[in-house]
Parts: structure tokens; sequence; C-alpha cells
């Protein structure tokens, strides 16, 4: 296990895969915004950024502790479980040639449900829905995990994805609890088709262009990706994110927990769970 340092995360850029867990956009509302978007069947809808060094996204909104709700008082946020890979980013002259992720953790890609668009003659992009600033997003930093290897038969294909909100002293399931082998694009597949998407990805719709955003930031060395979010049960479709409410994103390997005893670890207000990646926010304005 390693813990990132300010300095580390920092020097990374942000990305996230939309789309890549069946049935997450429609429940999230947002299949439409990508009605225009094209991709092969099963695939991904593309790659955005949630922090930008350098840019209009250069506050890095990482936070392992707390989710600050926007200034807006109608906000209506959600917490979105996914997978991060701690990754290299290799390049060849101005393109991308490999992504090798090296450790993984829980990550929640926190999202603002409905909002304005940033500027009147535009489409909101992806990222104006998850950057507002510092602690609006989260990553278990402090309980990254390495892999053995990112292919078929590694440890991580035993893992699974749990999230819960606790309210009031009551623990609620709010994601399902689901293996990410269930992502749709996953080991080599998704290296290879984020390499594509990094090189040609162009300004379009809710997309951005990804080449420009590692040009901007000056094509870093590293990236936190954020790998897709899980389908939500009942409650967390329908229940955002209040003040003092706790945020949990555990990623947690199958082979060791039940997800009953994983869920009876988040209830007892547990901030570490023996091979697992754990993230507990407090929810701020």
């Amino acid at each position: 296990m390693i813990s990132l340092t300010p300095a580390e995360l920092g020097a990374a850029i942000g990305l996230g895969v939309a789309g890549n867990f069946a049935g997450h956009l429609e429940q999230a509302g947002e299949a439409s915004d990508f009605a225009g978007v094209e991709a092969a069947d099963g695939a991904p809808k593309g790659v955005f950024p949630w922090y930008v060094r350098g840019g209009e996204l250069g506050v890095n909104p990482v936070s392992a502790t707390h989710i600050r709700l926007p200034d807006d008082p109608a906000a209506a946020c959600q917490i979105e479980p996914e997978l991060a890979l701690w990754s290299e980013v290799r390049y060849e002259g101005e393109a991308v040639a490999a992504v090798e992720p090296t450790h993984f953790g829980a990550f929640n890609d926190c999202s603002w449900r409905a909002r304005p668009a940033a500027s009147p003659s535009g489409p909101v992009k992806i990222s104006h829905k998850k950057h507002w600033g510092p602690a609006s997003q989260g990553l278990a930093a402090d309980q990254l995990l390495p892999l053995d290897r990112f292919a078929a038969g590694g440890t991580l294909d035993r893992f699974r994805l749990a999230s819960f909100l606790v309210r009031d002293g009551v623990t609620h399931a709010y994601g399902e609890d689901a293996p990410v082998a269930g992502y749709g694009y996953f080991h080599g597949r998704l290296l290879g088709w984020l390499v594509e998407k990094l090189n040609t990805q162009r300004d379009a719709g809710p997309l951005e262009d990804a080449s420009a955003l590692l040009a901007a930031a000056g094509r870093p060395g590293r990236a936190v990706i954020a790998i897709g979010a899980t389908r939500y049960l009942p409650f967390g479709e329908t229940t955002f994110l209040r003040e003092g409410d706790e945020a949990v994103v555990v990623a947690y390997d199958g082979g060791v927990h039940t997800p009953a005893a994983v869920a009876e670890a988040v209830a007892s207000g547990a901030v570490r769970l023996e091979t697992a990646s754990l993230l507990r926010q407090r929810v701020i304005r």
C-alpha cells in the first residue's frame, strides 16, 4: 500500500472515463448528453478531465477526508463510486504511447447533477459537473494498493466496489456491490482505448480535446484515472448529499471479505480495512 503526497497528486492529471458501467449514465440522467457522441457498441463514451494543472481546472479537487458541497444551496450532488488507477503516462513526441497502471484505490467521482452551463453559449462539459473547487472529488490517496498486473488473472479481478451513505447515524447502501470485472472496458482493452482517446478525442458536446488538456498540463508523467461509476441502488439514485453526511466508497478483495462484512465495518466507523482501499468523506459546506 502506498500514500500519495500532495505534491505527487498536484503534478498528475486527473481523468475520468464516462459510460464504462452499463446503466449508470441512464440512472444519472446523463445519457441524453451523449446522444451525439459516436462510440462502438459497449465502449465508453469518452474521457474527461477533473483536474488539469495550470488551467481552468487547476485547483486540485481531491480530498481523502471531505466533500465540500457547491456554494449553490440548491445543488444536488451524488456519490459516484469508482475504481481509480494510479498510472504512468508515457509519450512518443507529443503523442501518448502507453498508460501503465501501478496502483489502484477507491474513488468518489462526486457529481453535481443538472448544473447550469458554465457558458450560456455552449453545452455543459462533464468537467463542469465534477470540479467546483477543493474537496469536490475523493480519493483514498493513503490507501492505494499495488497491482501485480492489470490483466486477466491478476489479483484485482477478485475486487469489488461498494458505496454507502451514513446519515444521522444510519448506514445506507448507496450503489450496487459490484465486481470490478463488470466494467465494460477493463485490462488491456481499457488501456488501448485510453491511449487512442487521449490522442484523438476532440472537443464535442460534453467532451473536451484530450490531447490539448495533456499539453496544457505539461504532458504529465502520472495520472489518476477514475474508470467509471457503478450502478446505483434505488436509495442512491434518489438521495443527494447534504451537510453532515458521510460518503463512503470501498474497493475490497472479495476473496477475503463478504459484502455483509464490509457493510458492517463501514457501519462501525472503520476507516481502514485489510486488503481494501476505503474512502470515508465527511460532507461539509
